[in-house]
């Protein structure tokens, strides 16, 4: 089988070479297509691949169309909003995500970011600790857990809601469960998001749930930008002085937000799965995945129907 690593954002060379190993190890080709500049280059080198591995490359119904061959794609990292589920389901291409690997990564970063924000971006004026502060994790999953994890050596009191986690799964972690994400901004200083982007989820993040926080509330997104309804998130700030925004996933209205200086805060590229181990980890996942899915048909991570 052709495996094809397609990724406009390569993986480090030691990912790369983790990649080769599982994948020419099962008997399988190893193609690469990195730093390409145009989809048609994309669409070319699909077109006999087996198995593909992407980052955060969009598979569209175009991509799908002309991978005639194409079995499985994985997404290394815990987001797939990048590929058209519906059209790989039609075309009859397994999808698969590798959960949890980029976890602690994201976890960190929201604590540089915190750190960051909290001490005034470090210009020198003073600033205040997260020590005994209320910390919201919106989603209790592979992110949340070490969110939560980093946070109990902060000494910041942690509560977490997730509609899909049982509550007595979140306090056996040691964080107090709430009943409501509206619960969950009112009582909290800082909110930190960890929702994918769904149907449900798009703009679900606006002027009524952080206009509800405290005085001096702190918004953290990692996640995904289509969570934020911008409009409502701008006019909320204007309003309140004292409302600081931090993430890692630039706006697309990211000019007005700079208008806010001194409370808004946006790495130049998304960094959440930024690191050496992620980076390593994702990929490896991804093929030894596919190694699974042609040897014993192992469908453990598939998101598609």
């Amino acid at each position: 089988m052709k495996v094809l690593v397609a990724t406009e954002k390569p993986f480090a060379a030691v990912a790369v070479d983790g990649i080769r190993k599982e994948v020419e190890a099962a008997g399988h080709e190893l193609v690469l297509l990195e730093k390409y500049t145009d989809k048609s280059q994309l669409l070319e080198a699909v077109a006999d691949a087996d198995a593909l591995i992407i980052r955060s490359d969009k598979v569209t119904a175009e991509v799908l169309d002309a991978a005639k061959q194409l079995k499985i794609c994985v997404r290394a990292g815990a987001g797939y909003d990048n590929v058209d589920l519906d059209a790989a389901t039609a075309h009859k291409v397994v999808v698969m995500n590798t959960p949890g690997q980029n976890s602690n990564a994201v976890a960190e970063l929201v604590f540089g970011m915190l750190v960051y924000g909290i001490r005034k971006f470090f210009t020198g004026a003073a600033g205040t600790e997260l020590l005994g502060k209320k910390l919201g994790i919106l989603a209790f999953g592979n992110v949340g857990r070490n969110v939560a994890r980093i946070a109990k050596g902060f000494g910041m009191d942690i509560y977490a809601y997730d509609a899909f986690c049982p509550k007595d799964a979140i306090e056996a972690a040691g964080v107090h469960a709430v009943d409501s994400q509206a619960d969950l901004f009112k009582m909290c200083d800082i909110v930190s998001l960890h929702i994918p982007a769904t149907a449900e989820t798009k703009k679900s993040i606006g002027k009524d749930l952080v206009g509800s926080m405290k005085k001096g509330g702190i918004l953290v997104n990692t996640a995904r930008k289509e969570v934020i309804n911008e409009d409502e998130l701008l006019a909320l700030m204007a309003e309140r002085t004292d409302l600081l925004y931090l993430t890692d996933i630039a706006p697309d209205a990211l000019d007005a937000f700079k208008a806010f200086e001194g409370r808004f805060f946006a790495t130049p590229k998304k960094m959440g799965a930024q690191t050496s181990e992620a980076n390593i980890n994702a990929g490896i996942a991804a093929a030894k995945q596919i190694v699974g899915y042609f040897k014993d048909g192992c469908t453990k991570f598939q998101v598609n129907k």
